[in-house]
């Protein structure tokens, strides 16, 4: 498996850093998870470009992971593609229909197939997949993708609190990637500081985390967020950066 970050930022713009998305490869499929702003220019910039990606998997539908979607759609249609597929949890159909009707030159433009996921396990793209609700400020779903050969499995956190249960359904993979959107010193809510995530990681079975959604505040101490975690939490820890990419 093969996952290049797009983009590790957040709502609230940092140089270098684009909002979420990531590109996921296997040896015979890709898939974008998430589409915030940015995604599409560095979905560009890779060797599957937009015209290989016909299949979108959304964990909610805040602004910052789905404002590349539209240009997504527009983009497909310009080089010729003819579809895309949507997936993501309960509005997103309601989603894509209200920015087309904002859009509506845009209609009937590609053969959108929009499909709706919860908790449990479906395919997309030829990618295993279980979802699994986590604790946001709207509806959200991490993800857990299962390598084609039944191992190595990869986790997107998508936008959550820490706690227990996401870091159980995580346990045993080789990569998390998840949410650390500010520094220890920012009491927040729907977001993650290190300490809180360090202390639901520790004693877990998992190989690798990677930090990502950083805010400015986290963004100047990326250090410190490693550290943080690193203090509970026995894997390797590292910040994602915009064109990172893991092999595994």
């Amino acid at each position: 498996m093969r996952v290049t970050f797009l983009g590790t930022g957040s709502a609230m713009p940092v140089s270098g850093r684009g909002q979420t998305g990531l590109l996921l490869e296997s040896e015979t499929n890709a898939i974008l998870v998430d589409c915030g702003s940015g995604v599409l220019e560095r979905l560009a910039e890779t060797t599957v470009g937009y015209e290989g990606i016909s299949s979108v998997l959304l964990t909610h539908h805040h602004l910052d992971h789905v404002s590349d979607l539209m240009p997504l759609i527009k983009a497909r249609w310009l080089v010729g593609e003819d579809d895309l597929e949507i997936v993501g949890p309960e509005g997103t159909e309601a989603l894509v229909e209200g920015l087309l009707d904002v859009h509506d030159y845009m209609q009937d433009k590609l053969d959108l197939q929009i499909r709706e996921v919860g908790p449990h396990e479906f395919g997309i793209a030829g990618f295993d997949v279980m979802g699994y609700e986590v604790r946001h400020s709207m509806p959200t779903l991490a993800y857990r993708f299962t390598h084609e050969r039944g191992e190595n499995d990869f986790v997107f956190s998508g936008d959550t609190e820490a706690f227990d249960g996401l870091v159980e359904f995580s346990d045993g993979a080789s990569v998390l990637v998840h949410d650390c959107s500010f520094p220890d010193d920012i009491e927040v809510s729907n977001h993650p500081t290190p300490s809180a995530l360090g202390e639901v990681l520790s004693g877990s079975d998992i190989e690798s985390v990677y930090l990502t959604h950083l805010y400015p505040h986290a963004d100047r101490v990326t250090d410190e967020l490693v550290e943080s975690v690193e203090s509970h939490f026995d894997g390797d820890v590292a910040v994602a950066e915009d064109g990172m990419v893991l092999e595994f």
